[in-house]
């Protein structure tokens, strides 16, 4: 058994969870407003009474089966103060921001648990952690923001008789910045906010801003494909790294010498996407942008969900798309106007109402510049396309978009962060929430977002028991687009993992043969058993080849990818 120092709540460590959210600094409880929880009891047959919560000193946390050898070994390379086994360190790592994680978090059923935590200082003290563990056959789990919604930073060993996770919260630097080719390094573990901070210091900006942006690293976007809330006009992810520095057991790997090669295939995407079972990324060049000076957040109403996807696609494939393109499907749009009350929504639904607008689906559009004079073009050339796109016909004539203005799309740009907040209410109040995406390409996206609808709908249905399943698109291309899916159910209490395990199943299967089975979520455990429908029985050869020559004990992130 290893034996550290315990550390302080004051330290700076805990001070950098805490910003994270792994460590909870005050104790207010956000409230679930009295006009949402009686529409929620309404329309799904719970009535939101608060549910009771274990304790954190309920759940069961094993003691540590790290090594006397493999702990002395660790700690001679990090230093002592930075091998952690106490129990609370270790539960701050257990596991991301699933709906079954965070269950786990309050009792139910059983939360994999490190043996230890180890946060190394550098890439070169991370490199040396990967071959202590290699060498002493210890599992290692790479661990950024812990924002992974399917199983990709569970504390899962395999055939491994320890797991430790390697937290690179103290890798936290703006290595470098290239203002003339626009490039930036950044170690592995800075977190997103900070990450814009310091580039706002050199007039530059990443822009990219998922819904984990408050936590998560960059590190993590690099290691999962992420997708932002702005990719329409930033790009996602993989279209920002120009180059990444990778510690494995087979030593040091640095990739990206130039904006564009055909030295053979391009092995950083190899990299990009490979959720630590490759190796561990420590550090990211990424392509950066001029800071934009103005901003222009709008909403629009258009009557129906096909009308809105033609609006989208059209944008799309003439390239007029905005910054942020994002469209809720008739549900969501009515989840979003009921949540919300107040006699400010009643005037909008007049008003929709006078528009002889049957299916509401609400378009927010947002655009970011350096000058408003480039706003003003940019939001022209959108404008002239989407009033002319092809919309829902009526008697009459053709349906043209309702214009909410600015308010509406500033609410969303205020707001698109506190989904993670508003979840811990309803969990509290009895409810499973839980999110799921996918993509495809646009022939197939009416077809595929019935499909998922229909399976989790008839899933999660029962006495007493009436799901909420609302969609929307999220990141558009000229020949497709992604569907975001939102659930929210009353909890079965006798069997609360189960309920979401068997509908999660259900949307995968008919994902099946009309998309991709994550566009941006990652692949982790969760999907694991879907990768091989996608890409083969020869892709998976392929993948399993590249993790023996990186990885031949098999120590980096066991169970995740390649299960």
């Amino acid at each position: 058994m290893c034996h550290t120092i315990l550390v302080s709540k004051n330290n700076d460590h805990l001070d950098r969870l805490a910003r994270r959210g792994w460590v909870s600094t005050q104790g207010e409880d956000p409230i679930l407003p009295s006009r949402a929880g009686r529409w929620l009891a309404a329309h799904t047959g719970l009535p939101g009474q608060t549910t009771m919560v274990a304790p954190e000193s309920a759940l069961i946390v094993p003691e540590s089966a790290l090594s006397a050898t493999a702990c002395a070994a660790l700690s001679a390379v990090v230093g002592k103060m930075h091998v952690h086994t106490e129990r609370a360190e270790r539960l701050g790592r257990a596991g991301g921001l699933s709906y079954l994680d965070l269950m786990r978090r309050r009792g139910v059923g059983e939360l994999p648990v490190p043996d230890a935590v180890v946060t190394p200082a550098d890439p070169e003290e991370v490199q040396r952690v990967v071959e202590v563990c290699a060498a002493n056959d210890v599992g290692l789990v790479p661990f950024g923001g812990g924002t992974s919604v399917v199983g990709g930073v569970a504390a899962l060993r395999g055939d491994k008789a320890a797991v430790v996770v390697v937290d690179l919260v103290r890798l936290d630097k703006l290595v470098s910045v290239d203002k003339v080719s626009r490039l930036a390094v950044f170690q592995a573990g800075v977190v997103a906010p900070d990450a814009e901070r310091m580039l706002a210091a050199h007039g530059l900006m990443l822009g990219h801003v998922p819904q984990s942006f408050e936590r998560a690293t960059i590190g993590g976007f690099a290691a999962t494909r992420s997708s932002g809330q702005a990719s329409s006009g930033y790009g996602r992810f993989e279209d920002m790294v120009e180059g990444v520095r990778i510690a494995t057991p087979r030593g040091e790997w640095r990739l990206g010498v130039a904006p564009a090669s055909a030295a053979g295939p391009d092995l950083r995407q190899l990299v990009v996407g490979s959720e630590g079972a490759f190796g561990v990324i420590t550090e990211v060049t990424v392509r950066v942008r001029e800071l934009p000076t103005v901003h222009r957040y709008e909403g629009f109403v258009l009557d129906g969900w096909e009308a809105g996807a033609n609006a989208v696609r059209e944008l799309a494939q003439k390239r007029v798309l905005a910054d942020v393109t994002r469209l809720s499907d008739p549900r969501e749009t009515e989840v979003a106007l009921a949540l919300s009350g107040g006699w400010k929504t009643a005037l909008v639904r007049k008003y929709l109402r006078l528009r002889e607008v049957g299916e509401p689906c609400l378009l927010v559009l947002g655009w970011e510049s350096a000058t408003a004079e480039e706003l003003a073009l940019r939001r022209h050339a959108t404008m002239r396309v989407l009033r002319g796109a092809e919309l829902a016909e009526r008697p009459g004539g053709r349906l043209r978009p309702v214009s909410l203005g600015t308010a509406a799309g500033e609410s969303w740009r205020r707001g698109r962060f506190a989904g993670p907040r508003q979840r811990d209410v309803l969990l509290n109040k009895g409810f499973c929430v839980e999110t799921l995406e996918t993509a495809a390409y646009w022939s197939s996206l009416g077809q595929l977002r019935t499909a998922v609808r229909d399976a989790l709908v008839d899933s999660l249905s029962a006495p007493g028991r009436t799901p909420i399943v609302a969609c929307h698109i999220s990141h558009a291309y000229e020949t497709g687009a992604s569907l975001y899916f939102t659930v929210l159910v009353p909890r079965d209490g006798d069997d609360p993992e189960g309920q979401w395990q068997r509908a999660k199943a259900a949307a995968c299967e008919a994902i099946g043969p009309l998309g991709t089975i994550t566009h941006h979520h990652a692949v982790g455990v969760d999907h694991a058993p879907y990768l091989p429908r996608e890409i083969g029985n020869l892709g998976m050869a392929v993948l399993s080849s590249v993790k023996y020559t990186l990885d031949p004990d098999g120590v980096l992130n066991p169970g995740k990818l390649l299960s």
